[in-house]
């Protein structure tokens, strides 16, 4: 599967082992920024470019590393088909997944370790969304309101 990465300069070293470790699962991932820790950079632009790929289905799922994983999520958050979740567990992942139709995972690499990291987004990438149902209804209330806000 491909699989789009982002981060900020907090995130850069957690995203290339995920990187590597997905990879080495079979995954293409394709690379969204930022290009090097050196410097302080800003997640905002990483998550939108992100963003706007996944939103277009090209790469289908995305994931997203800053230093806490709460403000790049929020910045992905802010574009239209976008349904970034903060995952700090397995069971967050799969859940993120299951009932929410997540489609980027965000990770905070000042709160998650790697290995930890890798298990959560192994879990995430591996859960289907849970068609029909409530948690389909409720989806399905969610993009009314992104239809309503996204005009």
């Amino acid at each position: 599967m491909r699989i789009a990465l982002a981060s900020d300069h907090a995130g850069y070293a957690l995203k290339r082992f995920l990187s590597q470790h997905l990879s080495a699962a079979g995954h293409e991932c394709v690379d969204f920024g930022a290009a090097t820790d050196a410097q302080p950079s800003s997640y905002v632009p990483f998550a939108v470019s992100l963003s706007e790929a996944v939103a277009a289905g090209d790469p289908p799922l995305g994931i997203v590393i800053c230093g806490t994983g709460l403000g790049i999520s929020i910045a992905a958050n802010k574009n239209k088909g976008i349904r970034a979740a903060v995952c700090t567990d397995e069971y967050m992942a799969r859940m993120a997944r299951q009932h929410n139709d997540a489609n980027v995972l965000a990770l905070g690499a000042r709160v998650v370790g790697a290995g930890l990291a890798a298990s959560i987004a192994d879990a995430f990438l591996s859960e289907p969304f849970e068609r029909g149902g409530r948690h389909q209804a409720r989806v399905a209330e969610i993009l009314d309101v992104e239809r309503r806000n996204f005009r």
